[in-house]
């Protein structure tokens, strides 16, 4: 199955929380959209790997995605080395992304600054021939993305790009909040520890990060990624 925006993140829920607008968009634009997460999470303070795979069934639902897979590398120990790094190309040769998705370069998690490097340098090493994979016991071809944007998560980051996301935000809630162990959900009822994400202010937060970035193109809410190269585009009057 070739897609044409692929999401590699550390964990269930990253995605949600970095660029499920994003992916909405283009989901509602026809294009195939897709959620490749790199762990299960099972560090988390909240909830259960078992029930981080409901949440994100449920999510995955709500965005509309093609596909949503999970690596079940181990959560807060997975390494950006070549057993790491094979194991993300064969998945970005499988799928053939236009455009790749990952974690911000640094991030109050360190599993996030760690996945935007494993996925980088996958996504370079994806487009070598000399680099081999198979996929169901056939070799595959090289493929490298087009491009590879890093999304904005908790930490405060200057965007290279803004995208408006005004009419998706309240379907972005929704599958953030799918994950209903993680985030403050009035539906969810635990004995377990409340934690900085758990909490009402935690989407408060969120929701003035997504208006800030809008403020910047002039839309109510939007995301923001950057990126480690130059972007180039044939036509400057696209721009806002």
């Amino acid at each position: 199955m070739k897609l044409d925006v692929l999401m590699l993140a550390a964990h269930p829920d990253d995605a949600e929380l970095g660029c499920a607008g994003t992916l909405l968009r283009h989901v509602a634009a026809g294009r195939r959209v897709g959620v490749v997460d790199l762990t299960r999470g099972e560090l988390g303070t909240r909830g259960s790997a078992e029930l981080r795979d409901e949440e994100a069934r449920a999510a995955a639902r709500i965005l509309g995605l093609q596909v949503r897979e999970n690596l079940r590398m181990r959560d807060g120990f997975f390494r950006n080395d070549e057993a790491h790094q094979l194991r993300v190309v064969e998945v970005i040769r499988r799928f053939q992304p236009e455009l790749v998705l990952t974690n911000p370069n640094h991030d109050r998690h360190p599993d996030h600054g760690r996945a935007a490097d494993l996925v980088h340098d996958a996504a370079f090493l994806a487009g070598l021939a000399g680099v081999q994979t198979r996929w169901q016991g056939a070799p595959q071809a090289p493929w490298r993305p087009r491009l590879l944007l890093q999304a904005i998560h908790n930490s405060y980051v200057r965007p290279d790009i803004v995208v408006d996301i005004t009419r998706f935000w309240e379907q972005k809630l929704a599958a953030l909040t799918a994950f209903k162990s993680q985030f403050y959900h009035p539906e969810y009822e635990s004995e377990e520890a409340t934690t900085y994400i758990s909490t009402p202010d935690f989407l408060r937060i969120l929701e003035a990060r997504a208006r800030e970035l809008g403020s910047y193109i002039g839309v109510q809410y939007a995301e923001g990624y950057t990126s480690r190269r130059p972007l180039g585009l044939d036509d400057l009057l696209l721009l806002r």
